[in-house]
């Protein structure tokens, strides 16, 4: 079976997660650059790829790379790549996206137009034909230019993968599952562990932290680009890493995960939303302010996605939320604290300094990862994890 390099993007500042996750899947990375992570596979590493990894957007075949400063040089170095080796006669193919950073070719349409052009000489030169029927698969194509070296990889994908199918109602500015599931990982929490969420929204930590304590595969239940590609990847591929999702899944568990809000519409999105994911019966769902947070057992994990501005009417009632949240925490015993925000006062709101703070951005805003690390159980390891 053939092998390629695959592209794993994610969000920047949690590479080594997803790098995690590459090797627990028994692939080989060949390398790691901010926001992306690639590794050596086959059919079968593209079909694993996209139903077991949490915290990728989507997985990337590599075509090639190459180095362009003009479109001329464009045109002519993505031409020399063997696109026959990807896409058949009647193949629908085109440049999904591409963007460009610190590169002298710097406007995507134009990128996208020439290398369409470029990719149609190739392949009429190839298979002697002078019109594409472009009836057959389809084949996005994602572009990246940094620093004038330009990748080029076949979508096999689709959708995004943070997009696992269950969330149909949401709340404004909801976490990603991909970044949700990420910063969970990024965290030494296990389901024997308590996990509230005190601003679950529509319930994506709660959720993400249920389908990662059952074992359930976040692509499990939904369709990927590449499963027209028969020419690339046979079926069995895909229903054999299916069959491995589903008996991985555990089905009988017991775990205490929690999540609150003020909001009873968004405390009814969550149920719903966990309904769909299959995971409603291990989370308790309430409508509940910070304030009343309390927790009679130890060493739990309170993890969540405090607001930051966007739903409050003034920095006094930011700071009064973060000094409720500081006030929540130190009444409970042992926990650890995670919260991701984007306030560059929290620490000071809170009352305490994090033992940790990573930087992530969130799409193209910053946040930071403040991280509060409790005790841990006798004869366990402490609640830190790199």
């Amino acid at each position: 079976m053939e092998s390629w390099e695959l592209m794993a993007p994610c969000h920047f500042g949690l590479e080594a997660v997803l790098k995690r996750e590459i090797l627990d899947l028994g692939y080989e990375v060949s390398r790691v650059e901010d926001g992306k992570v690639y590794f050596w596979g086959d059919a079968r590493a593209v079909a694993d790829g996209n139903i077991f990894l949490r915290t990728t957007e989507r997985i990337l075949i590599k075509v090639g790379s190459i180095h362009a400063e003009s479109f001329d040089e464009l045109f002519e170095e993505t031409k020399k790549l063997r696109w026959e080796d990807y896409i058949p006669k009647n193949g629908k193919f085109w440049v999904a996206k591409a963007n460009s950073v610190k590169s002298k070719l710097f406007s995507p349409s134009d990128i996208q137009s020439i290398m369409k052009k470029a990719i149609v000489d190739r392949l009429q030169q190839v298979y002697n034909i002078r019109w594409f029927p472009e009836d057959g698969a389809s084949y996005p194509l994602r572009v990246s230019i940094l620093k004038n070296q330009v990748f080029i990889g076949l979508d096999t994908t689709g959708i995004s993968l943070h997009k696992r199918g269950y969330r149909k109602m949401t709340v404004k500015a909801p976490l990603s599952e991909t970044l949700a599931a990420a910063l969970i990982l990024l965290t030494p929490w296990k389901r024997d562990r308590i996990l509230v969420d005190p601003f679950c929204g529509s319930g994506t930590f709660p959720i993400e932290a249920a389908m990662i304590a059952a074992n359930q595969a976040p692509g499990r239940m939904r369709t990927f680009q590449a499963q027209q590609w028969e020419n690339l990847i046979a079926k069995k591929c895909w229903q054999d890493a299916r069959e491995e999702a589903d008996d991985l899944v555990e089905g009988q568990i017991e775990v205490d995960i929690q999540g609150y809000d003020l909001d009873g519409e968004a405390i009814s999105y969550a149920r719903e939303n966990a309904r769909l994911a299959g995971v409603d019966s291990l989370i308790h769902f309430q409508q509940r302010p910070v304030s009343e947070l309390n927790h009679s057992k130890k060493y739990g994990f309170l993890i969540g996605n405090p607001p930051y501005g966007e739903r409050l009417e003034s920095q006094s009632d930011l700071r009064a939320l973060y000094r409720e949240i500081g006030q929540a925490y130190e009444r409970l015993d042992s926990w650890s604290m995670y919260l991701i925000t984007a306030y560059e006062q929290a620490e000071r709101a809170i009352e305490k300094k994090a033992d940790k703070n990573r930087k992530i951005y969130n799409g193209m805003m910053k946040t930071y990862f403040y991280q509060y690390f409790g005790s841990a159980p006798r004869g366990r390891a402490a609640s830190v994890k790199e």
